[in-house]
């Protein structure tokens, strides 16, 4: 499995090219690997969900980037060379629906308020899905599509917003801010983040 490792001297990202949103952090390198490697039976659920055959294999590491501020403060910020130019596979777009479903279903069983702790500290339920919606919009405008933050109780304009990402990914229009596989790859990221954060602490 082709893996691009992102690190600055206190983070690391291991993600995964072929596989959007799964994608783990560590202290390192190794760490982040190993961090991606424990959430492949997590990941295999997107895939079954987007009815994607998965065997990822063992990572190999294709591409090394430096770091940001984003990537020390705990999520991916640079844009790997592999992204630039590179189709979006209709396979892709499944499993980002497939996140976003996983997301959905996880929220609407979680409890209203959420187990505190370090794990995404102290933001409960509608917050956190609120928090991804709000970063959604703001990413879709990397790829051309400007609609206002919509509110999670209106589930027309979510699911408006969601339509026309999938939409431009489909088609995407040049130039765009973010290689639109990219844009993919780091909203996966962040819808998956958060669904196994509202998991861990339901419990």
């Amino acid at each position: 499995m082709e893996v691009y490792v992102e690190a600055t001297a206190k983070k690391a990202f291991a993600c995964s090219v072929e596989w959007p949103g799964w994608c783990r952090s560590g202290k390192d390198e190794g760490a982040a690997l190993e961090q991606l490697m424990s959430y492949q039976d997590r990941y295999a659920e997107v895939a079954r969900r987007a009815g994607v055959g998965f065997d990822p294999g063992a990572p190999h590491v294709v591409e090394r980037l430096a770091g940001n501020a984003t990537t020390t403060f705990g999520a991916p910020g640079v844009v790997p060379a592999l992204d630039e130019g590179a189709p979006v596979a209709a396979d892709a777009i499944t499993l980002l629906e497939a996140s976003w479903a996983l997301l959905n279903e996880l929220a609407a069983d979680a409890p209203a308020e959420l187990r505190k702790g370090p794990r995404g500290g102290g933001r409960d339920r509608d917050k956190v899905v609120q928090h991804v919606v709000s970063a959604e919009a703001a990413y879709a405008r990397k790829i051309g599509v400007k609609h206002r933050e919509p509110s999670i109780t209106d589930a027309a304009a979510v699911a408006a917003l969601r339509s026309d990402i999938v939409a431009a990914l489909r088609a995407p229009a040049e130039p765009t801010a973010w290689p639109p596989r990219y844009f993919l790859r780091r909203t996966a990221w962040h819808v998956l983040d958060h669904a196994w954060e509202i998991q861990d602490r339901s419990s």
